[in-house]
């Protein structure tokens, strides 16, 4: 849902016509959808060997032949969609659905996990983009932020979960950098982020925008401290303000283009 929204902001910030930011929303959403479907089928297995409580499969909520199904209709579905936006965007909006299933199939356990989110979130606003009027090109500090976005997220997003992976044979980049490397890595790249969406975009920076930096360096250094049980409860409210910055610059940097 979050990926969704932001894709769907963008889109009206890039000035895409209404009807298509519509179609741009439905695409997003579907391929979306069959990620996470794909990966709770994929996971069937690996989540009930240690019983993870939030997912659905292990509760018994629902089987993974249904999973299945939902993933694959879910991902057909995104490729009608995407490709009704034209060649160029529909394909670009479905590299990231492939990043997503590729990551699910097997690249989550190797040591290039984070090559699908770079490649994924790096596509998706070059996707949206070129979904405006005369196919524009997604400057590269816009396509740059969201791969870095991307990449930070797959450092958070594993670090929960680092225990249960590794006892079912999982090991992928954030697993062999150790949980202090990887938030010291994920808080970099938000700030690289915020120093791209700012310093990228033709002209000086608004005054908000310096703003927005002011607030980032700092919280750059507290996020850094992520991966120390001692700063982690402190770090974690750093790392989402930096990430909710890095989204308000990204559509700022969208409406820019127009």
């Amino acid at each position: 849902m979050a990926v969704t929204t932001v894709a769907t902001l963008l889109a009206v910030a890039a000035g895409v016509d209404g009807p298509r930011v519509v179609l741009v929303c439905l695409a997003v959403l579907a391929g979306q959808a069959s990620i996470g479907w794909s990966n709770d089928w994929l996971d069937a297995d690996r989540d009930r060997a240690v019983a993870r409580p939030d997912k659905p499969v292990v509760q018994g909520a629902v089987r993974p032949p249904m999973l299945r199904a939902l993933a694959c209709a879910s991902a057909a579905l995104a490729v009608v969609l995407s490709l009704l936006l034209g060649a160029v965007p529909g394909l670009l909006l479905l590299v990231l659905v492939a990043s997503g299933w590729a990551y699910n199939a097997g690249l989550k356990r190797t040591a290039v996990s984070v090559v699908p989110y770079v490649t994924g979130f790096g596509a998706l606003p070059a996707g949206v983009v070129a979904a405006a009027p005369g196919t524009p090109v997604a400057p590269w500090w816009l396509m740059a932020a969201g791969g870095a976005l991307g990449a930070a997220a797959h450092l958070a997003n594993v670090a929960p979960d680092i225990e249960e992976d590794l006892a079912t044979g999982v090991r992928g980049l954030p697993h062999r950098l150790g949980a202090g490397v990887s938030a010291g890595t994920g808080a970099l790249l938000l700030g690289a982020a915020s120093l791209a969406l700012v310093l990228g975009p033709d002209g000086a920076p608004t005054a908000a925008e310096w703003g927005v930096l002011v607030v980032a360096l700092p919280a750059v250094a507290l996020a850094a401290l992520a991966g120390s049980p001692r700063f982690r409860r402190a770090a974690f409210p750093a790392v989402m303000l930096l990430t909710v910055l890095d989204v308000v610059l990204l559509l700022l940097g969208g409406a820019s283009l127009t």
